[in-house]
């Protein structure tokens, strides 16, 4: 099987005749959509069927592009071709500015908007899409000021997004003598000797020591720009601007983030539980999160995991299986970490082809294969989204989990109901409770910690020890006495990549919101059977056409409700306990 991905069915490399086609033909519908915005003029109904024809093949034509560079960046973060390559994509690109300004301008100026879309299937298709822009037109600038944004994000945020990236990813860390990667410590985590472990941790916190003062410059810029930016197009704050780019209510945060509140002290007795099995007596510590526990000892490869995933999914849909066995059969994935690749993972979308790129950085560890099964659920969404129009597949960020996290329910409650024996089922129902743990008390500290920043970014300059004590305070509050406070995590902030965006804010509570409604999903999917999984694509194609509260209507969910997300939060209070029942035998 492969180890890295493919990326031929984008592109050979950058010398291959169709990029540099591709390139000129993006340039030559940027000068048409330039010239077609000087003059809207003529028949409405014409224009916004012209301008959605031209803006398709223009994002269709940048999204290649864009993919090969930045997916060659994220395997080789010094590759310096790529950079320069985004770079100069990144400038052609800020000459939109002025048109989608004049275009927003146009359609929010339409008073009878409604009467216009109704006259044409295309543009009744897009209804969604256009009615967006009117909405957003309140929040846009003159063209001259989005053109002059545009330009300084390319040196300002995207750059320190990017310096973050790239020192995160090529730190060397001392170890036992030798020099690793910053994602090889992170994944001793799992290793299961506890002396790794620790000895793990404390390596990774002493190498922030080099990169800490310039991710400081990089958080406290990109912070500094948003809250600007907010204070330019007239959000009341960097969460408004989020929720309203997600098309999601405060209602609906307010009621997922006071349920999680509510929960917060099961969480601690779970950490607390798991502390006692392993020995300590003050909570759990930080290097212990992800230990795992006896009975989890099994090790995979990648082909274990392809087998695994295929054979699970066969039994829940025909379509989801085979776009698994695609992706382990036709290299979408690059499975494993070294010097210069970025950590973590993630899903990519590659619009035209139809398919997707997934990067993990795999260990071998039952948690490994979980994250497969979460990235293949993103993959799967893009496959639900695959007959939109490419301005129907842009999906918010609160259900953009909402497939991935449903994978992981699947998986690993497949592997724990399989299981007899209690000392491999405590193992396993434990892993599952480190992931639940991870989107509950670990996405609420995270949560805290971005709008603490914000809050205090216009008060003061934010050094590195200053960031720390924020994290600590947020780790504090969301972990309770379930982590040794002794053992706790300052620089968090400085590895985690959805903090260092000038356009997304708050990529953390979306994590939450997934884990709970694919969790509430997966009770139904467990009531209803097999008449669910048609529902369940229905609403994942609805996600790029309607609100957040709208999809979730598709299988009759009202998110406002806070007693939707206590019920999906009890399946993991019940699991606790049966965890703590089962650390006493």
């Amino acid at each position: 099987m492969n180890k890295e991905w493919s990326l031929d069915v984008l592109y050979k490399g950058y010398d291959d005749p169709k990029f540099q086609e591709d390139e000129k033909q993006l340039d030559e519908l940027i000068k048409e959509f330039v010239a077609f915005a000087e003059d809207l003029n003529g028949d409405p109904k014409d224009v916004l069927v012209r301008s959605l024809d031209l803006v398709e093949k223009l994002n269709g034509k940048a999204s290649d592009l864009f993919s090969f560079a930045s997916l060659s960046q994220a395997t080789n973060t010094s590759d310096t071709k790529a950079a320069a390559i985004l770079g100069r994509l990144s400038s052609k690109m800020s000459a939109l500015a002025v048109p989608n300004t004049a275009l927003t301008k146009y359609v929010a100026g339409l008073e009878d908007l409604d009467a216009v879309i109704a006259s044409d299937p295309l543009l009744k298709e897009h209804e969604f899409y256009l009615k967006n822009i009117k909405e957003n037109a309140g929040y846009t600038l003159s063209p001259e000021v989005e053109k002059v944004i545009s330009l300084y994000e390319i040196s300002g945020s995207s750059a320190w997004s990017d310096l973050q990236s790239f020192l995160t990813s090529t730190v060397p860390v001392e170890y036992k003598g030798k020099t690793t990667s910053l994602s090889d410590i992170r994944n001793m985590a799992y290793d299961p000797d506890p002396e790794v472990r620790k000895s793990a941790y404390e390596a990774e916190l002493k190498s922030y020591d080099r990169i800490k003062d310039a991710i400081a410059f990089s958080l406290n810029s990109i912070k500094a720009e948003v809250i600007r930016h907010c204070e330019l197009r007239g959000y009341e704050s960097p969460l408004d601007e989020t929720l309203k780019n997600a098309h999601m209510k405060k209602e609906t945060l307010d009621a997922l983030l006071g349920a999680m509140e509510e929960y917060l002290p099961k969480f601690w007795e779970y950490m607390k539980a798991k502390a006692k099995m392993l020995g300590h007596e003050n909570g759990l510590p930080f290097y212990e999160l992800f230990a795992p526990l006896k009975g989890n000892e099994k090790e995979y490869t990648t082909q274990d995991a392809r087998d695994y995933l295929v054979d699970l999914f066969s039994t829940f849909d025909a379509e989801e299986t085979e776009m698994i066995a695609r992706a382990f059969d036709e290299a979408w994935i690059d499975f494993y970490p070294h010097d210069g690749k970025v950590g973590g993972a993630f899903c990519a979308e590659l619009n035209n082809q139809k398919q997707s790129r997934i990067l993990t950085n795999f260990g071998g560890q039952l948690g490994d294969v979980i994250t497969l099964a979460h990235e293949l659920g993103h993959a799967f969404h893009n496959y639900c989204l695959k007959d939109n129009s490419l301005l129907n597949r842009d999906v918010s960020m609160p259900v953009a989990e909402t497939a991935s996290t449903f994978n992981e329910v699947v998986a690993m409650n497949a592997a724990i109901s399989m299981e007899k024996d209690p000392i491999a089922r405590r193992a396993l129902i434990e892993n599952q409770l480190q992931d639940a743990n991870q989107i509950i008390c670990d996405i609420y500290s995270r949560y805290l910690f971005e709008r603490s920043v914000f809050e205090n970014r216009d008060k003061e300059f934010m050094f590195a020890d200053r960031l720390c004590e924020l994290m600590l305070d947020a780790q504090k509050k969301a972990y309770g006495d379930g982590l040794d406070p002794a053992y706790l995590h300052p620089y968090m902030w400085c590895c985690k990549g959805h903090y260092y965006s000038g356009h997304l804010s708050y990529y953390n509570f979306p994590y939450a919101f997934g884990g709970l409604f694919a969790r509430g999903l997966y009770a139904k999917y467990l009531k209803e059977g097999e008449s669910f999984v048609p529902l369940y694509k229905k609403l994942l194609k609805a996600t790029g056409t309607t609100t957040v509260e709208g999809a979730a209507e598709v299988a009759g969910i009202d998110l406002t409700d806070k007693e939707f997300w206590r019920s999906s939060l009890q399946i993991l209070a019940d699991e606790i306990d049966e965890f703590i029942e089962l650390c006493k035998e």
